[in-house]
């Protein structure tokens, strides 16, 4: 049997249920381990369930997302994280019948990022992803065994099958790059601090205010339910013995139906089960059992220690002494809730952030920035002037507020989804702008290969999202300077490569090879229909900062060989300045926002060995060639840009505006 001792131990969601009961176990019993928390504070967490780990000096807070790569990466490596724990996740079915996306979102998305997080960083030891018994399915009611670790997954609800499909990549990060995973499959857990959507605390809470206790169906589906500590102490056995590679059920053979729980509440509440409890309609599929086989862990030298009957009078006693532990949990209490948001009441005292990233340590009584949000520079502002920006981490996005800081313009970068109106507008209410800029949306991580596998993501941002923005700022008679791309065209029989024929805004795209394009294609078209909206076709984007990855000069750099095709390009040291300026004179329609004239990827490649790398060498490949190393298509064309130079006629051609931006400033040869 392997024993394994961490250092800096990662918690996902442990402001949670479960997850704050091993966080507070491990932080009172190994004064030693450094743990860290990490955790979104959404509906069902609480930071007063880390009450008892506050004044602790191996306890860390973070206030953060799982699906943010950046702050994954930051605090895998500026904590030293040896050792991560996966608690977090969506986890109530009846929500997952009504918001799927939520949970495909939150449990695969959060899961791949949190993994892409260790291969890059290299430093992870054990890596324990939490899952449940769901993903087993249904089990025969006759069954006398229960599921072992290698049975069929066959989950039967969308939470089920998001926390399959989690586990999936965990297997494939484990057996592909070598991660030290194991993989827990948990019963019902119940306890103290509890979020009350579920079960157990929805009939307590429910039975204290003297409501009744709805069972959905007849009450005859079965569960098996540990008490938290048992669990706690689970995890904590797995931690230190469990075996990589491995899946483990943490179960109990002691099950329950629903019918009986709620009696045996009734009994503890001393009420009339036949007055109180009352039937109604089912989940659209509500498994009738799950029955796991524990025997593994138990080796291990784990074993369930609470009763049923002191597990669940424990819990009662702890709701009624705690009875606003959650604040107005009334639309919890409903017999079919759905996704939940609960504002403010459950931080720390002092600790509650408007955004950003907080941390709170056990060495210090105050919150602070683990990532701090950029200011303004403090330039004498415009007051004519107020752009709100979306895209602040994106590339395009970040160097416009430097050109705005710059140039003495105030500006804020927008808080909201471009998705979610409401969040939109309230930007706009909060800001106030005279002016709107969309750098945001998805273009692939790395490449444009992503969305191929990816697109309802991508709709939702490319299309969905600039559209709802578009649509807020007509409402609120502000201009939307909108960043497209030229990518929606491809050389043809009318536009023939090498011929100086560009494309025309006008012009219909022609080029559909791959789905970020078509995304793109689409919302220009209906973009069409906003008077309010300035559409600026944007092709490989260049800069000066040639150690940017997404720049066109650096990307082509770094690959062992190349295309050679004439494009049009944008070099955004130009350019961005030039989109500002159009703003100011409330430009609408569509631009081809590109620098006159085209380039070849061997051009500049030949400007970059005279001014950076006399020694640079690069080898050309064909597009049949290309072809066999890329998912979808690139496109290739050139834009034709006399709108935009008529209108600045003072606009250099690509080949000039290479020369004078990117490469003289960097010249090195």
């Amino acid at each position: 049997m392997t024993s394994y001792t961490p250092k800096n131990i990662l918690i996902t969601g442990a402001a949670g249920f479960i997850a704050s009961h091993v966080a507070n176990r491990l932080i009172r019993t190994y004064p030693d381990y450094k743990i860290v928390v990490l955790d979104k504070l959404d509906y069902c967490s609480n930071l007063k369930n880390l009450n008892p780990s506050r004044s602790s000096p191996n306890f860390k807070f973070v206030k953060g997302d799982i699906a943010s790569a950046d702050l994954v990466n930051y605090l895998l490596i500026t904590e030293r994280i040896d050792t991560i724990m996966h608690f977090a996740a969506q986890t109530h079915v009846d929500n997952s019948f009504g918001n799927s996306f939520e949970f495909t979102k939150n449990n695969i998305y959060g899961t791949h990022v949190l993994l892409e997080a260790c291969k890059v960083t290299g430093q992870i030891r054990r890596f324990i992803h939490v899952s449940t018994d769901e993903v087993y399915g249904e089990t025969d009611e006759d069954a006398v065994v229960g599921n072992h670790e290698a049975s069929q997954l066959l989950p039967t609800n969308p939470y089920s099958a998001t926390k399959a499909g989690a586990e999936m990549l965990v297997m494939a990060y484990g057996r592909s790059y070598g991660l030290p995973v194991i993989t827990t499959r948990g019963n019902n857990v119940y306890g103290p601090n509890q979020f009350p959507e579920k079960l157990i605390p929805k009939f307590i809470l429910l039975a204290m205010r003297g409501e009744v206790l709805p069972i959905h169906g007849d009450g005859s589906n079965v569960r098996s339910y540990l008490y938290c500590e048992d669990v706690a102490e689970a995890f904590e056995v797995i931690l230190h013995k469990g075996e990589v590679g491995h899946v483990y059920n943490i179960g109990t053979k002691k099950e329950r139906r629903v019918n009986d729980v709620a009696r045996d509440v009734c009994k503890l509440f001393n009420v009339d089960p036949e007055a109180s409890i009352k039937f109604v309609e089912n989940r659209p599929f509500n498994d009738q059992r799950y029955f796991l086989d524990d025997e593994k862990l138990k080796i291990l030298g784990w074993e369930e220690r609470t009763t049923w009957e002191e597990g669940l009078k424990k819990t009662m006693e702890w709701y009624t002494q705690n009875p606003d532990w959650w604040g107005d949990v009334s639309g919890a209490l409903l017999p079919h809730p759905r996704m939940l948001v609960m504002p403010g009441g459950r931080h720390f005292d002092g600790s509650e952030e408007s955004s950003g990233v907080v941390a709170l340590s056990g060495n210090s009584s105050q919150s602070q920035m683990v990532v701090p949000t950029p200011r303004g520079s403090g330039v004498t502002q415009s007051a004519s002037l107020k752009f709100l920006i979306y895209g602040k981490t994106g590339w395009i996005g970040g160097l416009l507020g430097k050109i705005c800081e710059k140039q003495g313009i105030a500006f804020e970068y927008g808080k909201g989804r471009l998705e979610d109106r409401s969040s939109l507008l309230q930007d706009v209410v909060n800001v106030k702008p005279t002016h709107v800029f969309n750098a945001a949306g998805v273009t692939g991580r790395p490449n444009v290969d992503w969305c191929e596998s990816h697109k309802t993501e991508t709709i939702r941002a490319n299309v969905a999202g600039t559209l709802t923005l578009a649509d807020v700022c007509r409402e609120n008679n502000l201009l939307l300077m909108n960043f497209a791309t030229g990518c929606i065209f491809e050389y043809d029989e009318n536009h023939p490569l090498g011929s100086g024929i560009g494309f025309k805004e006008e012009d219909t795209p022609n080029f559909t090879g791959s789905f970020y394009s078509k995304t793109k294609a689409m919302v220009e078209e209906l973009l069409k229909e906003f008077d309010n909206v300035c559409t600026l076709r944007v092709r490989m984007p260049i800069s000066s900062d040639l150690n940017n990855p997404r720049n066109f000069i650096t990307k082509i750099s770094r690959y062992s060989k190349v295309v050679n095709i004439p494009n049009s390009m944008t070099v955004l040291d130009e350019l961005l300045p030039i989109s500002i300026e159009m703003a100011k004179r409330n430009l609408r329609g569509i631009w081809n926002f590109t620098n006159p004239g085209v380039v070849s990827h061997n051009e500049v490649l030949e400007m970059y060995r005279d001014y950076i790398d006399s020694d640079f060498k690069w080898a050309n490949f064909t597009l049949e060639e290309q072809a066999k190393v890329i998912v979808a298509p690139r496109s290739n064309n050139e834009m034709d840009a006399s709108k935009l130079k008529k209108e600045f006629p003072e606009l250099l051609s690509i080949k000039e505006s290479l020369i004078k931006y990117a490469f003289e400033p960097n010249k090195r040869t």
